[in-house]
């Protein structure tokens, strides 16, 4: 696998020029979900002090698979965003190949799952585990407990870039969001686009979004950097 236990990213978000917050990017030890050993994943995202006062964002999601990154066992997003908050657990039965979706303890009628389904967070993961290549279609079944549909990530060109300061050589990638629910679904103009470096490691580098409430960037910041020390810069 490109990534290890104990990686842990930083990212500088920004709301358009706005500095707007941080996200941490981790791969936690190994653990077990229903006695099936698992890769543990999980995004951190906290809006600054400034932003907090008029949008505030608090979102933690884990994600749990396979340790061969073929499917999802588990995921869970604790998300409180401005007035409102989601609780949602996502368990995934793989031998029936359902999943079953609640929200603050509220449970769905669970949904069948295709073959390796895996859920939103693992799939930036299982990208990772690709030889990336122009013109690759990666695809993949990827379910967020509501419905199950299939996810096409198009690597579009390698090209050198700048993220804070350091260059990298990177693959662009763009998913494919017309399945895709959320904020995505609510503009027809909204789009996502991924940098991934060329070399073994495929490390998410940068993150270029188009959604509803405006435009947003993700950047990863350089070993002992803060989005703090980037924005005082």
């Amino acid at each position: 696998m490109p990534f290890h236990s104990g990686e842990r990213y930083l990212y500088e978000i920004r709301w358009g020029v706005i500095p707007a917050g941080q996200a941490e990017l981790s791969v936690l030890p190994v653990t077990d979900v229903d006695g099936v050993p698992a890769h543990h994943f999980q995004l951190v995202v906290r809006t600054n002090d400034f932003v907090d006062v008029f949008y505030k964002v608090r979102d933690t999601i884990e994600s749990y698979t396979d340790l061969a990154l073929h499917e999802s066992l588990l995921y869970r997003k604790s998300q409180k965003e401005g007035r409102s908050s989601r609780e949602e657990v996502v368990r995934f039965d793989q031998v029936r190949k359902t999943a079953l979706y609640s929200n603050h303890g509220e449970v769905a009628a669970p949904i069948a799952l295709t073959p390796g389904t895996v859920d939103p967070l693992s799939a930036v993961f299982f990208i990772r585990t690709q030889s990336l290549r122009e013109h690759l279609d990666v695809v993949k079944s990827i379910t967020d407990g509501k419905k199950n549909v299939t996810g096409v990530a198009r690597v579009l060109n390698r090209e050198k870039m700048v993220v804070d300061g350091i260059t990298y050589d990177t693959f662009r990638v763009e998913p494919d969001l017309r399945e895709v629910g959320g904020v995505f679904e609510k503009s027809t103009n909204s789009r996502i686009v991924l940098w991934f470096t060329a070399d073994e490691r495929c490390l998410l580098v940068k993150v270029e979004g188009k959604v509803v409430v405006g435009s947003f960037t993700g950047s990863l910041l350089a070993e002992g950097r803060s989005a703090e020390q980037v924005a005082n810069d």
